[in-house]
């Protein structure tokens, strides 16, 4: 009898940790819509709160996507509210680039810091992001040391990837509902 209920107990705790890890495993999209404006976001997998974003506005006609992307960071130097509107060095797959810090603010024990990477055409940019994915069967951002920028100084976390399998049919359903919106208004 005792051995049923150690067996009961260690089946329980099994299934409790596979559904966790499963939660953690799989790519979650969420597609969030405001009044003028969607948004297909998906989480990061070093920090799960750091997001990359694609935003698709009716303004646009639902023909451009805004790519954006955050970083959370527990540093706190006194001038980090100076990053805003500067473009800072960041590596995509290895790849130089930057992107613009567009908001720094306070969250939780430090800041939340986003950054765009600019604004595309909707179709061609997500297929040639998807394309890119697939060629390095990864999507990573590293922000990287610069001219008169040292990266440790603002973020202690420099990595963070996000999964990229569901990128199509994601941003094509929110540019969907956005047609839907542009289609209500006219």
């Amino acid at each position: 009898m005792r051995w049923i209920s150690f067996l009961s107990l260690r089946l329980f705790v099994f299934f409790i940790v596979l559904l966790f890890s499963n939660a953690y495993a799989e790519e979650e999209w969420t597609i969030t819509k405001f009044d003028k404006l969607i948004n297909a976001a998906v989480s990061g997998e070093v920090t799960h709160g750091d997001t990359l974003n694609f935003f698709i506005r009716s303004e646009d006609n639902c023909e451009k996507v805004w790519n954006t992307f955050s970083f959370y960071t527990y540093e706190k130097p006194g001038d980090i509210k100076q990053l805003l509107h500067k473009n800072v060095p960041i590596k995509i797959n290895g790849v130089e680039l930057s992107a613009k810090v567009i908001t720094v603010n306070p969250f939780l024990m430090g800041y939340r810091v986003s950054f765009s990477l600019g604004e595309f055409p909707v179709k061609e940019y997500t297929y040639f992001l998807k394309e890119f994915y697939n060629e390095f069967q990864k999507y990573e951002i590293e922000i990287v040391d610069g001219l008169d920028f040292k990266a440790s100084k603002y973020f202690d976390i420099l990595v963070n990837s996000w999964k990229l399998d569901r990128l199509v049919p994601s941003v094509l359903e929110a540019n969907k509902l956005c047609k839907e919106i542009e289609h209500k208004k006219s």
